[in-house]
């Protein structure tokens, strides 16, 4: 009886923490965006961007960040309210990022980008040479082999991203990757509009140049593919898997450091 008398004391002394209540602000107009109240204490930065997602729907977290200054470093996701500098009452300063992609359609828009431009110029499409030479291709040996070399390299890239690659769950802004974008298309272009030209001609070192050019190009693609099929044991018949123990003499020589 003493004892459990004794528990029931001892639950009557421990106090519920109250809610922490959090303004959000905007950080350029000072404006109050939304008040937060009941707060869990221990609530992560993500789990407030979700409560002003419900506020605003326009504003899906990846989208927000959130500091403690104007003009600080915006916080983590996985930092943890009551592990910051603020009272119970905390005052965070709000900044749009703008509209976001995340990873996989980041490195597909960048990558299928160049494939497809390249093969434009390689098929001479009638709005890009003299309208004698639309749809045809050139007869030298060294601008197909060119072809393949950028096709196959860029088919690499889209299925290790589609099957091997495991990305966060991290975006990018638009505006970047626009930027990204125009770097990548546009420099595959330059490169196809000169070797597709009708008046391009092979090397000046012929055969001896372009066969020691496609083996810089081929060697060090030909035993670092991650890309290995095994048959798992659960579910599909078939996938893929990062091959993580380097075979390749050449990797030897990094210092895993």
């Amino acid at each position: 009886m003493m004892a459990l008398q004794n528990r029931c004391r001892r639950k009557s002394r421990v106090r519920v923490m109250p809610g922490w209540q959090v303004e959000v602000l905007d950080a350029k107009t000072r404006k109050q965006i939304c008040f937060l109240d009941k707060v869990e204490p221990y609530s992560t930065i993500a789990d407030i961007k979700s409560l002003v997602h419900k506020s605003y729907p326009q504003w899906y977290p990846a989208r927000q960040a959130l500091k403690l200054d104007p003009k600080a470093k915006a916080l983590r996701d996985e930092e943890v309210l009551q592990s910051l500098p603020v009272g119970t009452t905390a005052t965070m300063y709000f900044r749009d990022l703008g509209p976001q992609l995340g990873w996989t359609m980041v490195f597909l828009a960048e990558y299928m980008g160049p494939l497809f431009t390249y093969l434009m110029f390689y098929f001479r499409l009638p709005f890009i040479y003299p309208h004698r030479y639309a749809f045809t291709s050139s007869p030298l040996t060294v601008t197909t082999l060119a072809c393949a070399c950028h096709t196959g390299h860029y088919m690499k890239r889209l299925v290790e991203t589609i099957f091997v690659h495991r990305f966060s769950h991290g975006t990018m802004p638009l505006r970047t990757i626009v930027r990204n974008c125009v770097y990548y298309w546009g420099f595959s272009a330059w490169l196809a509009y000169y070797i597709n030209h009708p008046l391009y001609t092979p090397p000046y070192y012929g055969d001896l140049q372009i066969n020691s050019a496609c083996a810089l190009f081929v060697e060090p693609r030909s035993g670092t593919s991650p890309l290995r099929p095994e048959t798992p044991s659960l579910g599909c018949s078939s996938s893929f898997h990062v091959q993580t123990t380097p075979t390749r003499w050449a990797l030897g020589l990094v210092s895993p450091s």
